[in-house]
This record gives C-alpha cells, structure tokens and sequence, in this order.
C-alpha cells in the first residue's frame, strides 16, 4: 500500500508531522490509516507549552485510543477546532484541514532530530 507523505514536512519515528514553515501538527497518512475511523480528539489550548516527545492529546479511533506525541517543543499558538465536532477529518485530510495544532518551535534545532519526508516513506513501506 502506498501513502502521502508530503516531502516539505518532517516527521516523528511514530506517525505525527510537522510543517516548519508554519509550525504545524498532525497526524500522518500512514497513521490514519493504522488508526481506522478517528471519532474523538483531544488537544492542549493555546499558550499551553509542549514538550518535544511528550504526548499533547489523544486521538480515539474505532480501534484504539492513541496518545500523540510533539515533535518539537513549543508554545501552542492556534489549535484546530474543527477537528472536534469533525474528527473524521484526520482521515480524509491529514495534510490539510486534518492538522491538530501550530507551535511556536522553542528550537528549531530539535528538527534535526526527526525524519525528512523521504527517510518517513522509507520507514513505513
């Protein structure tokens, strides 16, 4: 099976992305996949801080109850409320109107840390 995985992001080992031209969050394509229908999401507010590594909310599909995870530190500066009165969103536009949050990255360095677009592709075929 093949999946989006947009080159211009980076992407944690796990399944969560992040656009560094925005600051960004979501889910992968691989991840929604794995997930199945997504009926349920929870995220910080804005101003709160995330920690690279650490979860920040929780997805709830019709399989599982995931934790994600951030893929750098940061402030919270908006969060996508939609997702929670439409989480099918996470499955039909993970790239797109499926993001979860946008951080101000506290270090842009810890981007080295995670996989280009590429090296994610490689990962999950």
């Amino acid at each position: 099976m093949s999946f989006d995985v947009p080159m211009n992001l980076y992407y944690r080992e796990s399944v969560e992305w992040i656009d560094p031209e925005t600051g960004r969050i979501g889910l992968s394509d691989y991840a929604q996949d794995e997930l199945g229908d997504i009926v349920f999401v929870e995220l910080p507010s804005v101003g709160d801080e995330i920690e690279a590594g650490e979860d920040f909310g929780v997805v709830e599909s019709i399989k599982a109850v995931s934790d994600i995870y951030a893929p750098v530190s940061g402030e919270v500066t908006d969060v996508n409320e939609r997702v929670f009165d439409e989480p099918e969103l996470l499955n039909e536009d993970p790239y797109g109107d499926g993001w979860l949050v946008e951080v101000d990255a506290a270090d842009e360095g810890e981007l080295e840390d995670l996989h280009s677009g590429s090296e994610y592709s490689d990962q999950i075929e």
